[in-house]
């Protein structure tokens, strides 16, 4: 009787667990489908773990639901060690189950979602900043209220999105990013020149007030105007997502 009883509320609890989250509601991460920067070194382009799993684990840890969109879907290219957060995302949270089952595009209801984020790596950089289909998911989550973020690369994956009114949505905004000042002196894309577009020369051309070192009391500071929340280096990832999470339920 007493294993039975055990049962049953082991059995409430997991039930208790998924109300919880579906009452908290779902976030979508867009990843990149892009392994390498297409020179004959084949430097990596792909996703950056760093910047991924450990928002993915702020997200599903505070009971939302976590859902991957990429331009091909399927599985994903990362790069960096699975260590503390990421290796925690991976073995106890199901990240690996659920970002290598990436959703395409059309299987994306954007009204289903309150934020969306774009983590580094510079792969989004190369088919997720031009795809029209995950623009437009971006630019409709953010008119239906959402929240987006990003980190690192990321920002300048969704520089080109356009609103229903024609303008950029980054236009007149304070975004920040992985800056031109520090990607000149960086060897993995040949200091930026393997790159279809250096991140903060795309996030000025379309308006945004563009964030460097100097505007910033710290390098690793998370920017946040609009409903759009963005950070420069990987260090704040989780930051991000989780002030991402202060603005979904401060507007709530």
């Amino acid at each position: 009787m007493k294993k039975e009883f055990l049962a049953l509320l082991i059995v409430l609890f997991f039930i208790s667990c998924t109300n919880t989250r579906n009452e908290k509601g779902s976030i979508l991460i867009v990843v990149s489908n892009t392994e390498d920067m297409g020179d004959p070194e084949k430097h990596f382009a792909g996703n950056n773990l760093w910047e991924v799993a450990p928002p993915y684990h702020i997200f599903v840890s505070h009971g939302y639901q976590v859902d991957f969109v990429s331009p091909t879907g399927g599985k994903v290219p990362f790069s960096m060690d699975p260590i503390g957060i990421s290796s925690y995302a991976i073995k106890y949270e199901n990240f690996n189950g659920n970002v290598e089952n990436s959703l395409t595009p059309d299987l994306v209801d954007y009204k289903n979602y309150k934020a969306v984020f774009i983590g580094g790596g510079y792969g989004p950089l190369f088919d997720v900043a031009n795809n029209e289909n995950v623009l437009a998911i971006i630019a409709d989550i953010y008119e239906n209220g959402g929240i987006v973020g990003g980190c690192g690369h990321g920002p300048g994956a969704f520089a080109n999105v356009k609103l229903a009114n024609g303008d950029y949505m980054v236009k007149d905004k304070k975004v920040t990013g992985f800056p031109n000042s520090t990607e000149v002196t960086k060897s993995w894309a040949k200091e930026g020149s393997l790159l279809p577009v250096m991140l903060e020369d795309q996030l000025r051309a379309n308006g945004a007030l563009f964030q460097t070192k100097s505007d910033l009391n710290d390098k690793h500071d998370v920017v946040i105007d609009k409903r759009i929340v963005t950070t420069m280096f990987l260090p704040s990832s989780a930051i991000v997502a989780k002030e991402m999470i202060n603005e979904i339920e401060k507007n709530q």
